[in-house]
């Protein structure tokens, strides 16, 4: 069957979907109109950041609830949805018409299969290559390798723009991002807490003509790269202040190394300040490894907080089928 012609149901259960919109008057009515069309009963949520089109006017009338977020940047409208908003189940795509929302059914049969807290919707490779800008590409995969490294779980396409999660996932994200780095802490926050995910291909096509993409790589990019590096600090500090210290301490067995020897030969030491460096190196390594130690505790506290709030939530049930916590 398909989804965009025929929607798909899921009594009992109240699902919203949330479309972050900027400048998205040529595209948001379709994204709209499919969604409403994939599943019945869904509620759309089209959040307006301060468009200076008519993506509100078009938008409410696809048939969608517009809200406005005056803070600029997409991390500001995730964080405002997922506090204003309540449901069950909860889908989040972009407004440009890109993703194929006719899987939408899909993705919610998927999360309540599991139950899952959260299905990533993949762009696959037979979507429009068009869609695609090589730079934007190659950092996703950049990215997704970063990302399965540091945190030990393999992520396919953490730059997605289409998802959907379980309320418990909703309510227990911090949503600290203000713009597109939002869809990395999304992903980290899954992986983080090990909470129950899965990826499902979806279709990717070009912008519909006259909708212009509000990514800007190189800007985009290195937020990621800076948020990345914030999350390292505070979700995998022993790993980090442990480099560091390593680091130092290599860099003091090399400076020590020949005082050691000419100190043995010699029983002087001729190279005062290169010793006196030495010493304060290896000092600061041993200092860098400690304070890794302090703040894997404090993390460790932190993460079992941020659990234990997880967990008191039920998990994602059909009506006719009792929830898991």
């Amino acid at each position: 069957m398909n989804a965009a012609t025929a929607g798909t149901g899921f009594d009992g259960l109240i699902i919203a979907a949330i479309v972050p919109c900027y400048n998205e008057e040529v595209a948001v009515p379709q994204v709209v109109t499919d969604l409403l069309a994939a599943v019945d009963d869904i509620t759309v949520y089209v959040y307006d950041n301060n468009s200076n089109d008519r993506t509100a006017e078009v938008a409410a009338a696809a048939g969608a609830i517009v809200r406005t977020e005056t803070r600029k940047g997409k991390g500001n409208v995730v964080r405002r949805a997922f506090a204003d908003i309540d449901a069950d189940i909860y889908l989040l795509i972009d407004g440009d018409d890109t993703y194929d929302a006719s899987a939408a059914p899909l993705m919610i049969e998927t999360l309540l299969s599991g139950p899952y807290d959260h299905v990533l919707g993949v762009r696959t490779e037979e979507s429009d290559e068009s869609a695609y800008r090589p730079g934007h590409e190659a950092g996703n995969r950049m990215f997704n390798r970063l990302i399965s490294h540091l945190f030990g779980e393999d992520v396919t396409d953490m730059l997605s723009g289409y998802r959907v999660f379980s309320r418990r996932f909703v309510k227990s994200f911090p949503a600290l991002s203000r713009e597109f780095e939002i869809e990395t802490e999304l992903t980290v926050h899954a992986v983080n807490l090990r909470l129950p995910q899965v990826e499902v291909p979806v279709g990717f096509k070009d912008r519909p003509e006259g909708s212009e993409s509000k990514l800007r790589t190189y800007h985009d990019g290195f937020r990621i790269l800076r948020l990345i590096g914030s999350l390292l600090q505070h979700e995998r500090p022993l790993a980090l202040f442990s480099t560091i210290g390593a680091f130092f301490m290599v860099v003091a067995v090399i400076l020590g190394i020949p005082l050691f020897f000419t100190y043995a030969e010699t029983h002087a030491v001729p190279r005062l300040p290169t010793a006196v460096l030495a010493t304060g190196v290896m000092l600061a390594g041993i200092m860098s490894f400690v304070v890794g130690l302090v703040l894997n505790g404090i993390q460790r506290q932190r993460r079992e907080s941020a659990r234990l709030s997880y967990l008191r939530l039920p998990s994602v049930a059909r009506p006719d089928r009792p929830t898991n916590s």
